[in-house]
């Protein structure tokens, strides 16, 4: 389940609007700048406005170290493919529970200063929330696709700052137009897990819609925000789908379209997943002990993959540090790679990527019914 909050506070909203002469700084598609002049380096609206309320943490720990402010430092258009987003709906993400405890803080802080030039703690105060729907207020001076007024929905990368906020920086290669027939609430339920869930589905596992047809797929943990929407797609592009899921969400899961549902609190899954044919895909959502049997129900040698979403890398580089950690890492997904492949499958991980091109296809299923 995911939390989706409206940001309560608006009054920031009218002093951003822009008039006609300021919206022509944004590149447009298949216009040029008409009025070179009106170009500067300079956020217009960050000369007016400093502050913003935001939640935000400047500690790692348990739900106590949560802060509201009306003083976080108004965000900046760093780069020209940047865009800020007025946000009118955000969600939060087991990943945004996790790093508020420091999960993958010390990967996520490589990231944001890979030449460590900041001292540490740089990251505070850190904004949490993943998901944002909302109205672009600005944009950078190369952005070609979106304009101010663009409705635009996104999923933010962990290690910028997050969604929870009046304001959002994003680049525009993480932006994607809002389907029209979504509330703001209900598109920012969406993006991070549909992202997820592409990226494992089609970019890791090499699924689309030319080759899904008639495939058997094997989802565990399909009532959560990743496997819901795996369902739906895999569906969409003519998969048969075998759900994995508690009894309380079968109901759910055959709404979205699973053609088998097993729930594993009523036997042991194995089990049960014998009575039915072998697959040719499955999308691990849980990990641990399930990994270790769940191959077995590939059909072996003909190209059939196994993807898990549940990795130690972020993990091993908290643990052992940022070159330790990725070499552990390293040796843990190739030895298990070469292992599966002499079994005749194919081995992955996957992992949550921000692509405006993928939520633009997401889009597309949306508006057409198919999601």
């Amino acid at each position: 389940m995911y939390l989706k909050m409206h940001l309560l506070s608006r009054r920031a909203y009218s002093g951003l609007l822009f008039s006609q002469g300021s919206m022509a700084t944004c590149l447009r598609r298949g216009k040029s700048l008409i009025k070179p002049r009106l170009c500067r380096n300079i956020s217009l609206s960050c000369q007016r406005y400093t502050v913003m309320t935001s939640w935000i943490i400047e500690r790692y720990g348990r739900n106590d170290v949560l802060r509201f402010t009306n003083n976080m430092m108004f965000p900046v258009i760093h780069f020209p493919n940047e865009v800020i987003i007025k946000v009118h709906a955000a969600s939060l993400n087991p990943i945004d529970v996790n790093m508020r405890n420091g999960y993958g803080a010390a990967a996520l802080n490589m990231k944001r200063d890979p030449l460590k030039l900041k001292s540490t703690g740089n990251e505070f105060p850190l904004t949490l929330g993943r998901d944002v729907s909302g109205v672009i207020m600005e944009c950078g001076l190369n952005v070609s696709y979106f304009k101010p007024g663009d409705e635009v929905w996104a999923a933010i990368p962990p290690w910028k700052q997050g969604t929870i906020s009046e304001f959002v920086v994003a680049s525009g290669n993480e932006i994607s137009h809002k389907p029209k027939c979504l509330s703001h609430m209900e598109a920012a339920s969406l993006p991070y897990v549909g992202l997820t869930a592409w990226s494992a589905m089609n970019q890791i596992g090499g699924l689309n819609q030319d080759n899904c047809s008639g495939k058997r797929i094997l989802i565990f943990g399909a009532s959560g925000g990743v496997g819901t929407f795996a369902i739906q797609l895999m569906k969409a592009w003519g998969g048969h789908v075998t759900a994995v899921c508690s009894q309380d969400a079968s109901t759910l899961v055959k709404k979205l379209g699973a053609d088998d549902v097993i729930d594993y609190k009523s036997g042991d899954v194995a089990e049960q997943l014998k009575m039915l044919p072998l697959f040719d895909f499955i999308l691990d959502n849980v990990g641990g002990p399930t990994e270790k049997w769940s191959p077995d129900f590939l059909k072996k040698w003909s190209g059939a993959t196994y993807v898990t979403l549940v990795t130690p890398f972020l993990l091993n580089v908290d643990r052992l540090g940022v070159a330790d950690g990725m070499l552990q890492t390293g040796v843990t997904i190739g030895t298990k790679t070469v292992k599966h492949l002499c079994k005749g499958i194919h081995y992955r991980w996957a992992f949550f990527t921000p692509s405006g091109q993928s939520l633009d296809e997401i889009a597309k299923l949306v508006e057409s019914g198919k999601w």
